[in-house]
């Protein structure tokens, strides 16, 4: 399946997203503060073990250590004891932490085209919320398919995801510009119900398949997140609207 990378949309709003970028430069700032911005050495893991959700912590299961792989043979790392209260604080902590530059640029992108307008009609508090909520959704969507799992659950993908579920209830029918590649890269325009509908069959295909398999993605956060943001949206009495005329000024990318 084709990746579809959206660039911007044609979907102004009427206000400054000062959340979303708020979100953006937090989750930026998170990134630089990590070893080695999270880029797979023995600092970088150690840090994702101290400060990220394990799946199997849920379940008090967890081995004492890890071995991870080095240039010169193996490195112990230690994982650490959480109550409920402290798995739940280092969920959110998860979401604002990524392993590597094509990691965060990815969640950021996404974020800031379809975020601005999801904030535009919660409004920033609720918005906020519903950020973080669709975060938590999404870590335990991942946690609870994979209970035995020793590897850290880290990004903003599922919250984004989150986002992006609500964005496809309430403009489906926005126009957004996308790159696709195929040998090469190209621009064109599709609706919102089509760019975000392929991502979320390609995440919940992906995600059925790698259940079975070890993998470095957390699929069914993106799915969980996802479905969290579409039954959210709706029960804060979200539906569709209208694409807003193309030459009215406001605050869209």
């Amino acid at each position: 399946m084709v990746s579809l990378i959206p660039i911007s949309d044609a979907n102004p709003t009427r206000r400054f997203p000062a959340v979303t970028i708020g979100l953006i430069v937090a989750n930026v700032l998170a990134f630089f503060r990590e070893p080695d911005f999270g880029g797979g050495t023995i600092d970088a893991s150690s840090y994702f073990f101290a400060n990220a959700p394990v799946p199997c912590q849920l379940q008090a299961t967890c081995p004492a250590g890890v071995r991870i792989p080095t240039e010169d043979g193996f490195a112990a790392i230690l994982i650490p004891d959480r109550g409920l209260g402290s798995f739940l604080v280092s969920v959110v902590v998860s979401t604002f932490l990524h392993a590597g530059f094509l990691h965060i640029a990815g969640n950021m992108l996404f974020l800031w085209v379809f975020g601005n307008n999801v904030e535009d009609f919660l409004g920033p508090v609720k918005y906020l919320l519903f950020y973080l909520l669709g975060g938590i959704a999404a870590s335990f969507a991942h946690i609870v398919v994979n209970l035995g799992d020793v590897v850290p659950s880290v990004g903003a993908s599922g919250a984004v995801a989150a986002v992006m579920g609500a964005y496809i209830v309430l403009f489906p029918h926005a126009r957004v510009r996308v790159l696709v590649p195929i040998f090469i890269f190209f621009m064109t325009q599709m609706s919102a119900w089509a760019v975000l509908g392929l991502w979320f069959v390609y995440q919940f295909i992906i995600g059925a398949q790698a259940s079975t398999e070890a993998t470095s993605v957390a699929w069914m956060a993106h799915v969980g997140g996802f479905v969290f943001g579409v039954a959210a949206i709706y029960l804060v009495g979200g539906r569709p609207h209208r694409p807003a005329p193309l030459w009215r000024p406001g605050w869209g990318n």
